[in-house]
């Protein structure tokens, strides 16, 4: 890529040290190898001098520039260097087609080989766009602020001295828990001094009441004879021995470190499990405190930023309180005495909120999703058991069970991608369609289902407006909020504006056959009114003239021969040819034209792990799959079970309802991975993931729809409103219009976010549709 002969012209090379200064000097390893190796040649190569005085077509190069840097690289453009003259070449063009080239090439940067097919799989067309990792990044390879999430909270930490605690998140925690907590353990000392066998106790739970109401910076360290054997076993673990003599602060362990000294062994006691004082305190002290801790651990696990919290509520209620009341000691951070017996730190916390710990993630799901997961018990609790609504409406019921899909979907994205990152892209491929729609296909086929058997046409027009919710989301709002904050971080952003135009045809293709069978029933149908009046009063047959009025407008197309045998063969026939276009897209993306996406590993780039933990094994994550799909289907059944309040609200428009709660709340993980894609410079996937949603609403899901009503009849027909006709179509040429040019800002994406949410304002006002 460095230099190229160019169909028997002059050799025109790039300037390496431009290209390097451009990509933030550094910032990309493999253009800095590379730069280093092409520059040396360069100068033993004179055919093709570069002018730096000379001015180039910049975007060309910028463009280039963009696609080469690594996804998560920050980019920030430089508009005054020049890489490939016309006056040096033969030929404009032909370097104009070099940069082409150089323009569609991305290197990614991987831990191992299965990160590297995830990455690889999400700029491929018809892949669900991932963002979490699917395999346990090196802990070495992390950076501090991560290390210090999973932290367990017993290292020792140099500090400049106790005014350095008092921040906002430790203040919260004194007056969240702190308080309580400290007087949990007041009482339960009173306690153990009344019943005199247990003051051992009683002193251990005055002292923790007093670390509890201001925890940081203080330790709580395990002191015994036994340490010694420990850290000659474990040389990692966090022992420590100090002399009365010693004033130092407590030495961390290393392995290089010579034998302990000799330390004086502790008097004989008696055993733990003889004494009559332990089965006291596991009667009367421990139960009330491991619920406080219990309940404490909970809160802050829930509000996530408190995890510190959580964390060291759990190391207290496993550990702290199992042991012998004389093992426990307790130190401020500056001053440790405890007359030369060996310790080992238990905890040790400096901070009780961390606001980075959204990226916390348990077994390769992120924490927020876990967290949402007890709804999806709760929500078949009180849906299966409750049936008479005695102990929940069905409004708080619908809400549960719609929110309870939120972590089902993330959990079935978790294992799409790690199904497809360890097969090959068929496989992938497959899963991928399979799987990818089968969250909002078990809530249609649901809806139908159910508003077929109790005769209720207005379950099939909340589908409708479902779809078209999804839709317009996929296509307006998902990309304009990347757009939005991708801008806000990088001013302008651009993407390969070749590899999304296969998108955008698609994604016209794909709504012009949804649509095809409602413009020709417009066409040919005829348009039937009710309740017709004129001006003076007289119904419909009468003779008198003037203007009518009429309600109740539709297109008769089943009182006739116009739907049968015209409109319900279109409509089979565009539910063929839509997913025969989808597999001429995946054929066209990952066989035939692959090179217009070209992704992959650069030399050198792949780290060689040969102990790579996948968090999901691919049977795991088909049997994940598989429970996830009856969960969501459980859900789904519950959600269109107590929808009817809902639609019958008179200030709401059923349309509302579908084009928004319906369509969107599934969506919701996508949505992050869009922005998450979007604050590490990655517009293009951000793009793409809305453009890949609606492509497979289009070409998957509402031929599957069609199908199943062909085969079980649920009175689903795929004719759409007007508003539903003009919004979609509008939304593709506008979103086509704004991607033209390759480039995104946030102001293009307030263009869009601001018409998504004018289309909701018509679906709000709406009238509801007829019959319902």
């Amino acid at each position: 890529m460095g230099r190229r002969r160019l169909k028997g012209s002059c050799t025109c090379f790039v300037h390496w040290n431009n290209l390097l200064e451009e990509n933030n000097a550094g910032g990309n390893p493999l253009l800095r190898e590379q730069a280093e190796n092409r520059g040396s040649d360069s100068a033993q190569d004179p055919s093709c001098v570069l002018d730096p005085h000379t001015s180039y077509n910049h975007e060309e190069i910028h463009d280039g520039l963009q696609e080469t840097q690594l996804p998560d690289a920050t980019h920030t453009p430089s508009p005054h260097h020049s890489l490939c003259p016309a006056a040096a070449c033969a030929s404009q063009h032909v370097c104009e087609d070099s940069w082409e080239e150089i323009q569609s090439k991305r290197a990614i940067r991987v831990e191992n080989e299965v990160e590297a097919n995830k990455l690889v799989n999400n700029y491929r067309f018809g892949f669900r766009k991932w963002k979490s990792h699917v395999t346990a990044r090196p802990f070495e390879d992390r950076s501090d602020v991560v290390k210090e999430l999973y932290s367990e909270l017993n290292v020792i930490k140099p500090h400049s001295g106790p005014g350095h605690f008092i921040t906002c998140g430790n203040l919260v925690y004194v007056l969240l828990f702190g308080w309580w907590v400290s007087l949990a353990y007041f009482l339960v000392g009173i306690l153990m001094f009344i019943t005199v066998i247990g003051l051992p106790y009683g002193k251990l739970c005055w002292k923790l009441c007093c670390y509890f109401l201001w925890p940081f910076g203080n330790t709580i360290h395990e002191i015994g004879t036994t340490l010694r054997r420990c850290c000659e076993e474990a040389p990692d673990c966090e022992c420590s021995v100090e002399t009365v003599a010693d004033s130092s602060s407590v030495l961390l362990p290393s392995a290089t470190e010579g034998p302990a000294p000799e330390v004086p062994e502790r008097p004989p006691r008696t055993p733990y499990w003889h004494r009559l004082s332990t089965y006291i305190w596991l009667l009367l002290g421990f139960p009330p405190l491991a619920v406080v801790h219990s309940l404490v651990c909970f809160i802050s696990w829930i509000l996530v930023f408190t995890i510190p919290v959580s964390k060291m509520s759990a190391q207290t209620v496993s550990v702290i309180l199992l042991l012998p009341p004389e093992d426990v000691l307790l130190s401020s951070s500056s001053h440790l005495k405890h007359q030369g017996y060996e310790t080992r730190a238990l905890l040790c916390c400096y901070h009780a909120a961390n606001w980075y710990y959204y990226k916390y993630t348990v077994d390769g799901i992120n924490v927020f999703a876990v967290n949402l997961l007890p709804l999806v018990i709760v929500a078949l609790v009180i849906g299966y058991v409750d049936r008479e609504n005695q102990f929940a409406s069905s409004d708080v019921k619908f809400a549960t069970a719609i929110s309870s899909i939120i972590p089902l979907s993330y959990y079935i994205g978790m294992g799409i991608a790690s199904i497809a990152a360890q097969s090959n892209f068929a496989v992938g491929a497959v899963v991928n369609a399979t799987f990818g729609s089968i969250t909002e296909l078990t809530f249609y086929i649901t809806a139908l289902l159910r508003g077929h058997r109790a005769a209720n046409p207005c379950l099939q027009e909340v589908v409708k407006a479902a779809l078209t919710g999804t839709l317009l989301g996929c296509i307006l709002f998902i990309p304009g909020i990347c757009m939005i904050i991708g801008g806000l971080k990088h001013s302008e952003q651009r993407f390969n504006s070749r590899s999304a135009g296969v998108s955008s045809a698609l994604l016209f293709i794909s709504v012009g056959g949804v649509f095809a069978p409602t413009l020709f029933s417009k066409a040919y149908g005829n348009l039937v009114c009710d309740a017709c009046t004129n001006a003076t009063g007289g119904n419909g047959s009468s003779n008198a003239s003037g203007p009518f009025v009429c309600h109740n407008c539709h297109y008769d197309l089943k009182n006739g021969t116009l739907f049968r045998d015209h409109i319900q063969p279109l409509v089979y026939t565009v539910s063929a040819l839509l997913p025969a276009a989808y597999i001429i897209g995946l054929i066209f993306t990952l066989k035939t034209h692959s090179h217009i996406y070209n992704i992959h590993v650069g030399e050198g780039q792949e780290t060689v792990h040969h102990g790579t933990v996948v968090h999901w094994s691919r049977w795991r994550s088909l049997l994940i799959l598989i429970v996830a799909t009856v969960l969501t289907s459980a859900c789904a059944d519950l959600a269109t079970e107590h929808i009817q309040p809902i639609l019958n609200q008179p200030n709401v428009s059923q349309y509302f309802i579908g084009v928004t709660v319906l369509a969107m709340v599934p969506e919701i993980p996508e949505i992050v991975n869009g922005i998450q894609f979007a604050l590490q410079n990655n517009i293009s996937l951000s793009l793409e993931v809305g453009r890949c949603i609606a492509v497979q609403v289009c070409m998957l899901q509402i031929p599957i729809l069609v199908f199943f009503n062909a085969f079980c009849d649920v009175g689903f027909v795929l004719l759409f409103s007007d508003q539903h006709l003009w919004a979609s179509i509008f939304s593709v040429i506008l979103v086509n219009y704004i991607f033209v040019d390759g480039k995104s800002d946030y102001f293009q994406g307030t263009a869009l976010v601001v018409v998504y949410l004018i289309l909701l304002a018509l679906y709000y006002f709406a009238p509801s549709p007829s019959g319902c």
